[in-house]
């Protein structure tokens, strides 16, 4: 067996991300930002105008879209909200469809899911010259799969009304993720197209464009304790989503694995606390 992406298995992707949502809080700190701090910053975003246009760039299985809504909606009471979310998996976008047909509280808001990639929904916009303003748009953890991400930055920044905003969630650089990549990322053949783009890159490119942006701290961990009980199969999931390869533990060559896992128990990676070991999975989220 080679090593090879992640991201040639859905199967096996999906499983290392539930893995992961399972033994990390980057859910939890996100819905935290969104329900004491986002109140605040789309006080703006209305003006009084009716429908209110929200765009989920890579909205996933939509737990983080849905509450991000209800926190719109409830900013708004009685407007129109439609909602545009662009997810190239089939499988997340169905995900996501059973969410909202289970969730409460959703009233006058209509969905429009758009199955393809950032890139493909600028050409296709582009083309069609239906550049329609919107009033908030947010980016959670997807600018990694992006090529080009001053131009993806760009193109959705033009799309604001006046009053409107930008969310970007992004790994920070103080998180553990920073570290791994950054060593390892040669060795490890990192598919995604900007695997190592951070929070303080993201806030370079806006210092750059002269764009104005507010940035604030989300602290997160992982439980990554089980990666170090050889044969543990949660930990071997854990494994495969930090290394961003497919049955990392079988495939890697063992210096390569010692090495990651050796380093992975170090303060600059991990904070022990109770015998268990906790990985660094701070976000910044980033208003524009």
């Amino acid at each position: 067996m080679t090593m090879r992406s992640l991201l040639s298995d859905n199967s096996r992707y999906t499983e290392t991300f539930h893995a992961f949502l399972k033994n990390s809080t980057e859910h939890q700190c996100m819905l935290e930002f969104v329900q004491k701090t986002l109140p605040g910053i789309i006080s703006s975003i209305g003006d009084g105008k009716s429908p209110l246009n929200v765009l989920s760039v890579g909205g996933g299985t939509g737990e983080i879209d849905l509450q991000i809504l209800k926190q719109i909606r409830a900013k708004y009471p009685g407007v129109a909200i439609h909602n545009e979310v662009i997810e190239p998996n089939g499988e997340q976008i169905s995900c996501y469809k059973e969410h909202v047909a289970k969730t409460s509280g959703l009233e006058n808001i209509t969905f429009t899911w758009h199955k393809e990639t950032s890139f493909e929904y600028e050409s296709r916009m582009k083309a069609s010259k239906e550049m329609r303003k919107l009033n908030f748009i947010h980016m959670i953890q997807m600018l990694y799969y992006v090529k080009d991400v001053p131009a993806t930055i760009g193109f959705f920044h033009s799309l604001l009304e006046p009053g409107a905003k930008l969310l970007i969630i992004i790994l920070s650089g103080t998180s553990g993720w920073a570290r791994l990549w950054k060593k390892y990322g040669p060795h490890l053949h990192l598919s995604l197209p900007s695997s190592l783009i951070l929070a303080p890159d993201i806030e370079e490119i806006l210092n750059e464009a002269g764009m104005q942006y507010q940035s604030y701290e989300l602290p997160s961990h992982m439980d990554i304790t089980d990666c170090f009980t050889e044969g543990n199969k949660n930990g071997e999931l854990l494994l495969d989503f930090l290394t961003e390869t497919c049955n990392f533990s079988k495939t890697a060559p063992p210096d390569l694995k010692c090495d990651i896992i050796e380093d992975l128990k170090k303060p600059e990676y991990s904070e022990m606390r109770g015998g268990r070991y906790f990985f660094n999975n701070s976000l910044n989220a980033i208003v524009i």
